[in-house]
């Protein structure tokens, strides 16, 4: 039982691990867009076309004349509404790259640390939890053999032999007792 905890704990922690590199990664990943947005800045009103707390999709022209309309969406599209008409923030290279206009990065920072607080909060529950759960079968185990050779706490004794409290069995008859005076 104690490997097999042992292993659900490590891997409980493996994932923890794993979740607080993928938000650092996307934290990263926020702040590298961001630096490729600012180092060729284009600007345009947009359309937004769907609008949601994760994903909102705008559509925009470039100084060209081309219609985009990102893929992806929009970075930190917080607080928009389908029909609104907005200012973004392109990367002139990659014009798939869009921002809202005035926001950044710093805005991921609080979401990916709740996912990885949340995360932690809930592995460390569930940690404590298994371990709770294996001491207490560990001490129902031993609680249900005392040290009679097998014989299960609570009942009553089966076999013939004496008990003996403060007293000498007789070699000729075991069954009788003899005060040590």
């Amino acid at each position: 039982m104690p490997t097999a905890l042992r292993r659900t704990q490590i891997t409980l922690l493996i994932v923890g691990a794993i979740v607080t590199v993928m938000m650092c990664v996307v934290v990263a990943g926020c702040y590298r867009d961001d630096a490729a947005i600012d180092a060729h800045r284009g600007t345009a009103i947009a359309d937004v076309v769907t609008a949601g707390a994760t994903k909102s999709t705008v559509r925009f022209y470039t100084p060209d004349g081309e219609l985009r309309s990102p893929r992806l969406g929009v970075f930190y599209p917080t607080d928009l509404t389908a029909g609104q008409r907005i200012s973004v923030e392109y990367d002139t290279r990659n014009p798939d790259t869009v921002r809202v206009a005035g926001r950044d990065a710093s805005l991921s920072i609080i979401p990916a640390l709740s996912v990885v607080g949340w995360t932690w909060a809930v592995l460390l529950a569930a940690m404590v939890g298994i371990a709770e759960y294996a001491r207490r079968r560990r001490r129902r185990g031993s609680d249900d053999v005392d040290d009679t050779g097998g014989q299960t706490a609570g009942e009553p004794r089966t076999d013939s032999s004496p008990s003996i409290t403060g007293g000498v069995t007789s070699e000729s008859d075991p069954g009788q007792v003899h005060s040590p005076h």
